[in-house]
């Protein structure tokens, strides 16, 4: 969980009242936060915040901003605007693509800094870099003194050796691959360009650098102090949403230390050539019925009670058409993902200590679900056919299930801010997650006949969450005289060992040879795909001997007549 250090004055003086100086005391307010003081030394105090979905809470401004609404000294959704342009405008380099494609820009005028605040300012910066950002991977943040700065800017490329600058911190010019031999910063974050034959460079129209993305700002332009008055915000990144919510997050920041924020103007020439105005601060809304609060709090409350409850969160809630709330989000609030979010701040106003603890007005004693059992019978059998059961990850990447497979991309449900670059989405099916395992045993003796019983993920808009999961069988048989024959007795005997009749129809599937895959039929239904997997995906995969697998959507097995 991150822990934010910050200056009890200056925390006070944004909140806008007296705050306890006790640590028990101060618990009681952070409470509605999810904070917890770690450590109080003088003026300085150290808090953990419980949410690491929660970045808006990660500097003192985030957490003087929730309080003002939960100790009611402010009401309703805080609504930030974006004033007049800023007459910055961004000209993208198309060579930046496949580099790090996206940049998100704003200036915020006559900002109040201080040496505490600027601190308090890096550190936020370095939380994100860090964690939102993925080390800098996903997006890495640049504040830059813009009084300095002559518009438009170019966020461009150059070769390791063409463009020199001095970086901050440092006194004499550098070249970019002498700031990824010797600087400290590009010693820790060079390998996210060295990859690349151009690196990401942005100047400004007189030709003078601010920033080598990711690595490190210019010492000339990159530097703000207390008695800077305008600050261009850049964050530049590989996954666009991240790359604006970052920039939203630091613009309300110094907005809250009296900035006025102000646009600009971002030319994208890839894809579809577009202009884009950055940031943008509008709120979200979402429907919230009062009888799903119910539910979920076991508590009787009238909408206007939520509705106040809401306010007290820091949103907005406009009364709607029966038991329905109208709920408008604040552009910092990136957690909100679902009305359940919203029903966790209901009771965070409400005050979990007032909600009265009740028993369960029903017994329900546990027990295996038929599904669970199911599940036993059929690995039971997989281990008499002489099969040894493995167990694979849920998370996995693009190109494990469709480019490793022979398979062209198609819908997936995908992370949207994943932890690795090597763990980006949910599993589709399991056969790749099995080709994987074979892939780090070839040291191990053939035959490998392997199954694995497992859940995948599939996109489905029918469902509330737009995803929807299905327990899967895959056999997999590596072996010098593995065949389709071999592989569909094994399944074959299996159904019928279940009380089904599995019938095979004659495919074309990518992942599998021609002339040897197969759809599976149960009571006429698809159920799966069978076949002897294609060289290019053992090529793909690293193995030199024959595979033959079967992949089977339990569902298709489980009948409610079924006795297990």
């Amino acid at each position: 969980m991150p822990t934010i250090e910050l200056n009890f004055t200056d925390l006070q003086s944004l909140v806008g009242r007296e705050l306890p100086k006790t640590i028990e005391e101060l618990n009681e307010i952070l409470a509605y936060v999810k904070g917890e003081v770690k450590q109080l030394l003088g003026d300085e105090v150290s808090i953990e915040i419980k949410d690491s979905n929660h970045p808006d809470l990660w500097s003192a401004e985030g957490i003087a901003r929730a309080l003002r609404s939960f100790l009611e000294i402010e009401k309703g959704l805080k609504n930030y605007v974006v004033r007049s342009p800023s007459g910055v405008v961004v000209n993208v380099d198309k060579h930046l693509e496949n580099v790090r494609p996206y940049i998100g820009c704003a200036v915020i005028r006559n900002v109040d800094l201080n040496d505490t605040s600027i601190k308090g300012l890096m550190h936020l910066q370095d939380k994100l870099d860090q964690t939102y950002g993925r080390k800098r991977k996903r997006t890495s943040i640049g504040l830059y003194e813009f009084d300095l700065i002559k518009p438009p800017l170019m966020y461009g490329v150059s070769k390791p050796n063409e463009t020199s600058f001095v970086p901050l911190g440092y006194e004499e010019k550098m070249t970019l691959e002498e700031i990824l031999e010797k600087h400290p910063k590009g010693l820790e974050f060079g390998e996210i360009v060295k990859k690349h034959d151009y690196w990401p460079i942005l100047k400004d129209s007189e030709g003078k650098v601010l920033s080598f993305p990711p690595i490190i700002n210019s010492n000339d332009l990159g530097r703000i102090t207390g008695d800077t008055k305008n600050v261009l915000i850049e964050v530049t990144g590989t996954v666009e949403n991240t790359v604006l919510d970052t920039l939203t997050i630091l613009a309300v920041c110094l907005a809250d230390r009296k900035g006025t924020i102000h646009s600009s103007i971002i030319n994208y020439p890839y894809g579809k050539k577009r202009k884009l105005a950055t940031p943008n601060l509008k709120p979200r809304r979402i429907s919230l019925s009062i009888e799903y609060i119910q539910q979920i709090l076991g508590m009787d409350l009238t909408k206007r009670r939520v509705k106040r409850l809401l306010e007290k969160a820091g949103y907005r809630a406009a009364l709607g058409k029966g038991g329905v709330l109208e709920v408008g989000i604040p552009c910092y609030r990136l957690d909100i993902m679902h009305p359940i979010d919203l029903v966790e701040d209901v009771a965070i106003a409400y005050d979990y200590n007032r909600i009265e603890p009740a028993w369960p007005e029903h017994a329900t004693p546990g027990g295996e679900l038929d599904q669970t059992r199911f599940s036993s019978l059929i690995r039971e059998l997989m281990i008499g056919y002489g099969f040894q059961e493995a167990l694979t990850y849920d998370l996995t990447n693009p190109e494990k299930i469709f480019t490793k497979m022979n398979m062209k991309p198609k819908d997936f449900v995908e992370l949207s801010n994943p932890r690795m670059i090597t763990h980006t989405c949910l599993r589709s099916w399991l056969l790749p997650s099995l080709m994987e395992l074979l892939s780090c045993n070839t040291h191990v003796e053939y035959p490998q006949r392997i199954f694995e019983v497992g859940y995948c993920v599939a996109p489905d808009k029918g469902v509330e969450n737009y995803a929807l999961d299905h327990l899967k069988l895959t056999g997999v048989d590596a072996d010098t005289n593995t065949s389709f024959s071999k592989i569909a007795s094994v399944l074959k005997s299996l159904t019928s060992n279940l009380g089904f009749e599995a019938k095979i129809e004659e495919t074309d599937h990518a992942s599998f040879i021609q002339g040897r895959a197969g759809r599976i039929l149960i009571d006429n239904a698809e159920a799966g795909i069978i076949g002897e997997v294609h060289p290019a995906v053992l090529e793909a995969w690293g193995l030199e001997v024959p595979v033959s697998a079967f992949e089977l959507d339990v569902k298709h097995l489980l009948r409610p007549r079924l006795k297990i």
